[in-house]
């Protein structure tokens, strides 16, 4: 089908209304000299329009719209060409329009690559290919896409330059417009912006928390050394804010697990089965455990305690038997203490606690709505005042400012009411982030757990620190309600068993076939109850159908 003929005519401005042209900027000096030129000449290239309803919308000639209406207003005639045009297609025209008749700006050229990556499906080849575009131009408009709407109008009326662009393009969003203040008023140029911009960044090669997701952050340095001529030094974040929270949550993180385990120590009882009389047992054992693994089931009615529990929630194991020592050929008639939920639960209650506060701090950090129902229960309880005010201070010069803890209290209030919707929502999302790591009591922590769904299974699993908790009876019990006894055999895993504790724990973790992801044993659980791997949802009746017809 051919398509149909465009349509050449002349139309009142009045039924001529805006498109969506990615032009943003139009420069006014250029502006009146073409106001001047159509009084004069008249506008000589017909404006491209497309049908809109009982409008027409403007594809290419935006400018000579805006200045005929200067011109003639809204009720005189000018030349138009009429075609019928998909929305891809009128952006495809508009580009080309702007690429041919006045080189767009950086900032608009970084709004079309936007849309047209949507329009790729996030495919930037693609994307590169139709814009006619390298596949670096492409990288570097996107990334300049980030810039706030007033550093774009600034680099739009070339009040700072393109460098000062790409280096504010490395600054979180809300940090841009005062950066860009503080150029335009000491009129600093590119290199002076640099050399600002190094001062105030973090040196990522002494960071003390895991920087995986570091590599592919747009404020590492280095994915901007791949993108802009101008970037500060490889190596340094760019986002202090991001950086000191990551940093003040690892420090927290790694003194309450010292803490805990210290306590946990002096108060843990010494294990009934001493791990070296394990290894020097292992013939004895291989023979006891090729019949049966019976020894291992667990007590139903043990139950993983929380702090609010302190009486029983290191009781200790039953004592080591006193007599009769091990004979001089290895046998000893004391029988083994019974492995429990409660009794290997002590073994982790530090571990468990400093994990589900991670994970309730980190949910709430992530969800403001959350966070403020839990500010708002601690407040009324009475638990608000834990939160350490140290913690407190140190996010409110992150979040709100780094001048915030130092002014008056009036000021204080004017600065918060100050705050935009986002910047509010992240303060009480570190409030309560903040609220989870401190409380006292971890029954608390627990409750905004279930009442939030929080899934410990979200951040961690079984690893090798977890294992080597316990003693080679533990680990059976762990194997055992995990899966891992069920999926080796009873005389398989027996005599896996059999070999010294570090090589069953190696051999545990990385058994054929088997995947610890999701299982998250009863002495890891708020409820004590060993959580299974989540189900797989089955696909739809439809999908298997599909299948089966492949």
């Amino acid at each position: 089908m051919t398509p149909a003929e465009p349509i050449r005519a002349t139309l009142p401005l009045s039924l001529i209304t805006k498109g969506d042209n990615p032009r943003r900027y139009f420069d006014r000096k250029k502006h009146d000299e073409l106001v001047a030129s159509i009084r004069l000449r008249g506008i000589l290239q017909p404006i491209l329009l497309r049908p809109r309803g009982e409008v027409y919308a403007i594809v290419a000639g935006e400018r000579r719209y805006r200045a005929g209406l200067e011109a003639y207003g809204p009720d005189g005639e000018v030349p138009v060409i009429i075609r019928e045009m998909t929305d891809q297609e009128a952006l495809d025209a508009a580009i080309a329009e702007n690429d041919d008749r006045d080189d767009p700006s950086e900032t608009e050229q970084a709004d079309a690559a936007v849309r047209y990556l949507a329009a790729c499906q996030n495919d930037r080849a693609e994307a590169a290919r139709r814009l006619g575009w390298s596949r670096s131009k492409l990288d570097r408009r996107l990334a300049l896409a980030e810039l706030s709407e007033t550093v774009k109008l600034a680099l739009d009326e070339r009040r700072i330059k393109v460098g000062h662009a790409e280096l504010l393009a490395a600054v979180p969003g809300e940090k841009q417009d005062k950066a860009l203040e503080t150029i335009l008023a000491a009129g600093l140029d590119v290199g002076k912006t640099r050399e600002l911009l190094m001062r105030v960044t973090q040196n990522l090669a002494a960071a003390c928390f895991d920087k995986t997701e570091c590599t592919t952050c747009p404020f590492n340095s280095a994915s901007q050394r791949t993108l802009f001529e101008t970037h500060v030094d490889d190596g340094h974040c760019t986002n202090p804010g991001c950086f000191e929270l990551k940093t003040q949550t690892a420090e927290a993180i790694r003194f309450e697990e010292q803490e805990r385990a210290e306590k946990a120590a002096r108060a843990a009882a010494p294990p009934s089965i001493d791990d070296e009389q394990d290894d020097e047992h292992d013939d004895d054992e291989d023979e006891e455990d090729d019949v049966a693994l019976d020894d291992t089931k667990a007590d139903s009615e043990g139950r993983t305690v929380d702090r609010t529990d302190a009486p029983t929630r290191t009781e200790p194991r039953a004592p080591a038997p006193q007599a009769p020592l091990p004979s001089a050929t290895g046998g000893s008639a004391a029988h083994k203490a019974t492995v429990t939920v409660k009794s290997i639960a002590g073994r982790t209650s530090d571990l468990r606690e400093a994990k589900w506060r991670t994970a309730v701090a980190r949910a709430l950090a992530a969800d403001a709505v959350q966070a403020h129902t839990a500010i708002l229960v601690a407040a009324m309880s009475g638990t608000l005042p834990q939160i350490k005010a140290e913690t407190l201070k140190a996010r409110a010069g992150i979040l709100v400012g780094a001048s915030f803890p130092d002014l008056p209290y009036g000021d204080k209030i004017a600065e918060i009411r100050a705050l935009s919707e986002p910047q509010a929502a992240n303060v009480l999302s570190a409030v309560g982030a903040a609220y989870a790591k401190d409380v006292l009591t971890f029954g608390h922590v627990a409750d905004l757990a279930r009442a939030f769904a929080v899934d410990l299974r979200d951040m961690w699993q079984v690893d090798k620190a977890f294992l080597e908790r316990y003693t080679k009876d533990e680990l059976k019990f762990i194997a055992r309600e995990c899966g891992l006894v069920a999926h080796m055999g009873e005389k398989g895993f027996a005599k896996l068993l059999a070999a010294k504790k570090a090589d069953l724990i190696a051999g545990m973790l990385n058994r054929p076939g088997f995947d610890w992801a999701g299982r998250l044993p009863s002495s890891m659980t708020l409820d004590g109850q060993y959580g299974p791997p989540p189900v797989k949802a089955a696909p739809p009746p439809e999908a298997a159908i599909t299948e089966r017809a492949a």
